[in-house]
């Protein structure tokens, strides 16, 4: 049992010694204005989304220290997203609204639209942000001031999570624990390889000239999870990536239930850790360094039992507080993490809903 505790405090040891670097290194990150030619174009691509457009185009709007137009694309929504958006155009000149044309084979319809609408920007650096994602004032300055300052192509980052449900808190702080707690960020910023790069697609900026030279959403038009796909597409054409600290630069209230969060992040889980070499590594790392030694601690105590533990919670609370999530989800984060692995089981053993991804109304083909 002192054999296993020290493997268990080993793998809660290795997030946490990473999490705290990775922290030092986004912390670290200076800024820097845009250069005075740089034009931002905000891309939303929007289906039905009538109760999220107006906030998100009032806050893009807002935007300052850079020239921005904001572009919402729609696709195919049946409710009154287009005529928000309409009507916001003919207020604000910075504002138009595209229409997508229908979903062609082969495509998923978020990158789709993304393609379309990029067809139709002016920008020297695109914007791409979900319709439920609140920019604050300075975030297209910022992304598009890091990515001259530091020559990434693409820039992403993981917007301020709002979490209000108990769904929520047991799913969604996932996406920044393992980002932070798994990715050595410091060595992704010295080299191109294509499996470290990472993005989060609510929130992603690209150099207009390396996003077609790329191929764009074009090159990625069977994917679903656009915003790691494209990081690894400008990675193999040889461009570098970013990341950056986003809990200030916007918000984003993803899902608002438990079966919400489940579907979305299964439809992401079939391009993630879903495969079957990749679940069994991910199932030791994440069981084994955040569930298991909460579980022995309860039937078989011991010091490296009780530090595993300890760090692993003390990790989890580091990365919280960071990125100013819900405090309140804390306490939960063995569940979360079991939670996780079952939704990436269930995607890649095909159980249930998981036997097909699909997003808005639309299935598509896994694999």
């Amino acid at each position: 049992m002192i054999a296993l505790g020290l493997v268990l405090l080993v793998l809660a040891a290795f997030p946490a010694v990473l999490a705290f670097m990775n922290l030092a290194v986004l912390q670290g990150t200076p800024r820097h204005r845009p250069q005075a030619d740089t034009l931002v174009s905000i891309i939303v691509p929007a289906r039905n989304e009538a109760t999220n457009i107006a906030p998100a185009l009032d806050c893009a709007l807002a935007s300052v220290g850079v020239p921005v137009e904001v572009l919402v694309i729609d696709d195919g929504s049946t409710d009154a997203t287009a005529e928000i958006v309409r009507a916001y155009a003919a207020r604000d000149g910075r504002v138009r609204l595209l229409t997508a044309p229908p979903l062609e084979d082969g495509w998923t319809g978020k990158v789709h639209a993304c393609h379309h609408a990029a067809l139709a920007a002016r920008g020297t650096h695109f914007l791409f942000a979900d319709a439920d994602v609140r920019l604050a004032p300075n975030a297209a300055a910022i992304l598009a001031g890091h990515a001259q300052a530091s020559d990434a192509k693409l820039v992403s980052a993981v917007p301020r999570q709002i979490m209000k449900s108990l769904g929520e808190w047991l799913i969604v702080p996932t996406i920044n624990f393992l980002m932070l707690g798994y990715l050595p960020m410091g060595f992704m910023r010295l080299s191109r390889d294509p499996g470290l790069g990472a993005a989060c697609g609510q929130l992603v900026l690209v150099e207009a000239q390396a996003y077609r030279a790329a191929g764009g959403h074009e090159a990625i038009r069977s994917l679903i999870h656009d915003g790691i796909q494209l990081a690894r597409l400008f990675r193999r054409k040889g461009y570098m990536t970013d990341l950056l600290p986003g809990d200030r630069l916007a918000s984003c209230r993803m899902y608002k239930s438990f079966r919400e969060a489940w579907a979305g992040f299964a439809k992401n889980a079939h391009e993630g850790m879903a495969t079957p070499v990749a679940l069994p590594v991910w199932t030791v790392l994440l069981f084994g360094g955040h569930v298991l030694p909460f579980v022995l601690l309860a039937i078989a105590p011991s010091v490296p039992i009780a530090l595993a533990a300890f760090l692993s919670l003390g990790t989890r609370a580091i990365v919280t507080v960071a990125t100013r999530e819900n405090p309140l989800s804390i306490p939960l984060h063995p569940f979360t993490i079991l939670v996780g692995l079952a939704i990436q089981w269930s995607v890649l053993l095909r159980i249930g809903s998981a036997r097909r991804a699909g997003w808005k109304g639309r299935l598509y083909p896994v694999g």
